[in-house]
């Protein structure tokens, strides 16, 4: 931890907990991911973290009740955890919007997820059109949405639709920071 504290204290952050990181710590390396998470942040001070927070989910497989949701994002936070990046693989606003409201509770930063799937560079593609985008962004935002992250965990995103969409949302929410997250292993992400 140490030399990534070095190497990396100009990062936006560091995603480090949250999503299967803490049911794999629990179930396979019997390590508290609590513990986990505050000797993180002792070795790395100043570098922000970031964790993924599955909605309603938060970081299990199923919904849970919303007082456990807040009373988790609000520990979380106070343990180290400074960016939540709220996410429902089917863009399902409402199981967002209980993570998004128990982030935003608890003071960290709100990172709302939208799934990409489809090409908006293609208008024959069907529903997850340009216009589909734009419409999930502002429904994002206007439930208090900090930052914007563009998942891209099939790797679906070419050069020429990642234009096309960053561009129509940076007009739309000029004052919206944007982050493009890629799972693509074939070098277009």
């Amino acid at each position: 931890a140490q030399p990534t504290s070095v190497a990396l204290e100009d990062a936006y952050s560091i995603e480090c907990w949250g999503g299967a990181t803490f049911d794999v710590s629990m179930r396979f390396l019997r390590e508290c991911p609590w513990d986990r998470l505050a000797l993180l942040r002792e070795k790395v001070p100043d570098v922000p973290f970031q964790m993924l927070l599955r909605g309603a989910n938060a970081v299990g497989y199923t919904a849970y009740p919303d007082n456990a949701v807040f009373e988790f994002c609000d520990l979380a936070q106070k343990s180290g955890m400074d960016v939540f990046r709220v996410f429902d693989s089917l863009n399902y606003v409402e199981n967002m919007r209980l993570g998004i409201d128990a982030v935003g509770t608890a003071g960290g930063i709100v990172e709302s997820a939208i799934s990409y799937t489809g090409d908006v560079s293609n208008p024959d593609r069907g529903l997850y059109d340009l216009e589909y985008y734009l419409k999930l962004t502002q429904e994002l935002k206007d439930l208090g949405t900090h930052v914007l992250c563009i998942k891209d965990m099939a790797g679906l995103l070419k050069p020429n639709a990642a234009t096309m969409l960053v561009s129509a949302i940076r007009e739309q929410h000029p004052d919206l920071p944007i982050h493009v997250h890629t799972h693509d292993t074939a070098g277009t992400g």
